[in-house]
């Protein structure tokens, strides 16, 4: 008999996998210890075919601590990314609806859409809300991975008209800017338009990435960056290597440290460091506004107007793929006015001397 009683107390005994399993059930009524005895029976058996009982599946309130954890720890060296997880998931903690849902609840998708139209409705760009989104998605995508939830989460959609980074500083704006730029900025925004560079690169460059005979007129070495893509050689152009040899004459021919020092924490240059003369430039300028980034864009959108394939731009961008590229470059009316003639010349009719030949 399995199920015995010592006392006043039931106890069962049974034999699992040449094991011998002894509990007290701590209950004088004998057939509430018989069901005890034939649950315990029955998980050992779902345990041996690999059935588990289900966990219940966090708040998105309680797993939010959890995946800031992850997001402070993998991206210690990037903080930008990591404050753009900590803000999106503050915001996101505000709407008590959301926060509460379980994340294998299927109200998740509508949940988010009511959201995304509180964020709206709350004068928040279309962008801005996008990005909140998007980290809300990784959380889920996290959770499905850890094992939080059981099946994978579904499909979070962005919304539509968001704007995208597309200006692009013609050669004459980029004349009349530099010229109302002082010297700080006037390196930076000259280093970043002949380079493609990103501007946290160059902010974080040193004299040891830096070699003066390789190349027509040296070359910069970029060790940090968002992807192992990020991580190249890039030739420089006569005037950058001018620009840089003149600091590195200014800061007494260093072998190493910062090529734009500042008197920060980092030790470094920050966006905040040219902020102001950057709008100022623009305003003594009289050039429609940008951001310094536009300068990479308008980098590369030049490189590919100047013919060069799209693997060799993705490769100097630091680009993982050529499509992350194809959102870099943004040929103007003109271009696109060229491409056509060349188009129609070459193949749908006959340039000019061909007509005279056949008059003639």
């Amino acid at each position: 008999m399995s199920v015995y009683k010592i006392g006043q107390v039931w106890h069962y005994r049974f034999m699992h996998r040449a094991k011998l399993v002894r509990r007290s059930t701590k209950q004088t009524n004998h057939k509430v210890a018989k069901d005890m005895e034939a649950a315990h029976r029955s998980a050992l058996a779902k345990g041996d075919v690999g059935i588990v009982d289900r966990k219940p599946a966090p708040t998105f309130e309680k797993f939010a601590k959890e995946f800031l954890v992850w997001a402070e720890t993998t991206f210690r060296s990037k903080r930008k990314t990591y404050l753009y997880y900590l803000n999106s998931v503050h915001r996101l903690a505000e709407h008590a609806p959301l926060m509460t849902l379980a994340l294998d609840s299927k109200q998740i998708p509508e949940r988010l859409v009511a959201y995304a139209a509180k964020r709206e409705a709350d004068g928040l760009a279309v962008a801005s809300v996008n990005h909140e989104l998007r980290a809300a998605r990784r959380m889920l995508r996290l959770a499905f991975e850890w094992g939080r939830i059981d099946t994978a989460p579904p499909k979070i959609r962005v919304l539509h008209g968001e704007c995208h980074r597309e200006r692009v500083i013609s050669r004459e704006e980029e004349g009349r800017y530099l010229t109302c730029a002082r010297p700080l900025l006037a390196a930076v925004a000259t280093v970043l338009i002949d380079t493609g560079m990103r501007p946290e690169e160059l902010y974080r460059l040193r004299w040891e990435s830096i070699t003066w005979v390789n190349g027509r007129h040296g070359t910069l070495q970029i060790t940090h960056g968002k992807t192992k893509a990020a991580r190249r050689l890039l030739p420089l152009s006569a005037r950058v290597r001018t620009i840089l040899e003149a600091r590195w004459r200014d800061q007494g021919q260093p072998l190493d440290g910062w090529i734009f020092p500042a008197l920060n924490k980092c030790g470094h240059l920050q966006p905040s460091g040219v902020r102001k003369q950057h709008l100022r430039a623009l305003a003594q300028s009289g050039v429609a506004p940008f951001v310094l980034y536009s300068l990479r864009h308008s980098f590369l959108t030049r490189l590919g107007a100047s013919g060069c394939d799209v693997w060799t731009l993705a490769r100097i961008a630091g680009h993982t793929s050529i499509q992350m590229s194809a959102r870099y470059v943004h040929p103007g009316a003109d271009q696109v006015l060229a491409a056509m003639d060349i188009h129609e010349f070459g193949h749908a009719g006959k340039t000019e001397n061909e007509e005279k030949q056949l008059t003639a």
